[in-house]
This record gives C-alpha cells, structure tokens and sequence, in this order.
C-alpha cells in the first residue's frame, strides 16, 4: 500500500504544483490504484509515474470544486483508449455523474468500458465493502457538499510457519492449506497436530483517512481515529485562521490538531497555496509540526510506503 501524490496545489495549477489528485497504490493487494479528486492535468501528472490508467479500479472525488474534477473527463477518455475495458467506478457528490456524463456525451467521447457511479447525499455512508476493504465517508465544512473518506483495511491472516511444518517431517501439499485455516489435521502416522498452532500472528490492517477540503470540523477527527495516515488540506498559514474560515479551508496548526486529537500515527499536508513556495512550504510544515512533530508537507509526486505497524515498530 502506497500513497503518491499527483497534484498538490489549491486552486489552480502552478509551476511547481498540479492541482489536487492521490493515488492509493494498491498493487501488492489487489492490482489496482484508486485515486482520490482529479483535478486538470491528472493524466499528464500520471505520464511522470508508473502508473497505468487501465488499473485504476475507483476514483473518489471529494467535492465538486472545478480543482478537483477537471481532469475526469480526459483521464476516463484517456483510459479507454489505453486497453482499459474493465469497469470504473466513480464515488462522489451528487452531480458528479451528470458532469462526467454530459462532458462525454457534448464530446461525443465513446468508451469501451462501463462506468459506475455513487452519488453521495447522506451526511455519512459506507461505500465500498469487500474481503480486503470498507471505504466510509462523513461530510465536512465546505462551501458546497465535500467529504473525506476513511479507507479501513481488513486484518490480514497470519503466515504458514512452514519452517516448523518442515521440522516435523510435514511435506508441502494440501495439508498446508487446511492448516492454515486453522483446521486440525490428522496425519498418517496417526497424530493430530492444530493449524492454529502453526499460523502466525495476524497483522492488523491499515487506515488511510484522505480528507477534502474544509474547515476544521470534528468529522475529520472522527474519520481520521488512529489512522496511520491522516492526509490533511493545509490552504493557509498560521496567522490566516480568520482567513481560513471565511474561505472554508484549514490552517496547518488546524490540520495538526485533527492529527493529534486523532492520534494518528503520521500526518501529510497538501493543498497548498501556490503563495508558498519551497522556503515558505518547509515553514508551513515546521507550524504544523509545533502541535504534531509527526507531519511533512507534500510535493507533486511525493511518494509514502505505508508499513504494517508492526513492521514500522520493528524499523524504528
């Protein structure tokens, strides 16, 4: 599981930073990419990347901002003519699916796979629920209907200890997988031997919380609860506070108080006003880490491995 950053600019695109989009990489897991927002110049952002459009599988979209969904209708069109002909499924605000529909239609944009839409009214919801992942979302504090989205990975089973299967003179076959269901298995020489004592201990699933933009508001608290990764607007500095609200946006020492009062395990700023540019974004990112040392701001492309924890404890 890995986040990279497609764009991480406010408002309009600049030089050093493409507007709003993130991709959850979720190779290793399912073979797919999910990204969040899609803001103008996504598919060129992906051009720099290794990501290939036919994987991604879901595009959720916080709000209806032009920032964060002028890029949809190139990327579905681009999509389409790059071998993608598995469905795609588009999460949103209610007017997300008549703004895609139309742009392809006055196009007259064919496309050679099936589109899905989840149009979101509700103040919160469960979207998305399979083996692996539940995708929920709250409404936060903007301008018009925007919401950030929960992203709770499921358990993972423990490992076949096959070392210890091996010492007991146990072959590889299908009593490995019997085993590591946890069955009891009689062997041939008449002993009984408990799967679950040859399964090791399960590794407890990952939360990504991707938050749209808003103000400081308790939902974003709620959804970001022990998260290992809290990604957080941050549109003004410090000193705007008044600022921020009249605009319906957060400051970073905002954005690091969700994170704190969260607990999250590490916070990612992004949003950012082409105001500041790389001197003034590390300051940004020191006032956030004044309330929550655990913080860096992000950059077009920036790119974060999210470990397991207990793989994190063990690195540290």
């Amino acid at each position: 599981m890995e986040l990279e950053f497609l764009g991480t600019g406010a408002g309009l695109p600049a030089k050093h930073r493409n507007v709003t989009s993130i991709a959850l990489r979720l190779l290793a897991e399912r073979n797919a990419v999910w990204l969040f927002d899609c803001g103008e110049g996504t598919q060129m952002q992906i051009l720099h990347t290794t990501i290939k459009p036919r994987k991604i599988e879901k595009i959720f979209i916080s709000h209806l901002h032009g920032d964060h969904i002028f890029g949809l209708p190139g990327l579905i069109t681009s999509r389409s003519n790059q071998a993608g002909d598995q469905p795609l499924e588009i999460y949103g605000p209610k007017g997300i699916e008549e703004f895609v529909r139309t742009s392809l239609k006055i196009s007259k944009t064919h496309l050679n796979y099936p589109l899905k839409f989840t149009e979101i009214t509700a103040k919160e919801a469960t979207l998305f629920e399979d083996q692996q992942f539940i995708v929920s979302c709250k409404r936060l504090e903007h301008g018009i209907a925007s919401y950030g989205f929960r992203v709770v990975e499921k358990n993972h089973q423990g490992e076949l200890q096959v070392d210890k299967l091996k010492a007991l003179g146990i072959k590889p076959g299908p009593i490995y997988g019997k085993l590591k269901q946890g069955a009891s298995v009689t062997l041939e020489d008449g002993q009984t031997i408990n799967g679950k004592d040859f399964v090791g201990q399960a590794k407890k699933g990952r939360i990504v919380t991707i938050l749209g933009d808003t103000r400081y508001t308790t939902n974003a608290i709620s959804l970001a609860e022990n998260a290992d990764v809290l990604v957080h607007e941050s549109t003004f500095n410090k000193e705007e506070a008044k600022l921020a609200k009249a605009y319906y946006h957060s400051t970073t020492q905002q954005a690091a108080l969700v994170a704190k009062k969260a607990e999250v395990r590490q916070l990612i700023l992004t949003h950012i006003s082409a105001r500041y540019l790389n001197k003034e974004a590390i300051e940004l990112e020191k006032e956030a880490q004044e309330v929550f040392p655990r913080t860096v701001i992000a950059r077009d492309f920036y790119c974060m491995v999210i470990p397991f924890q207990a793989e994190e404890e063990k690195n540290r």
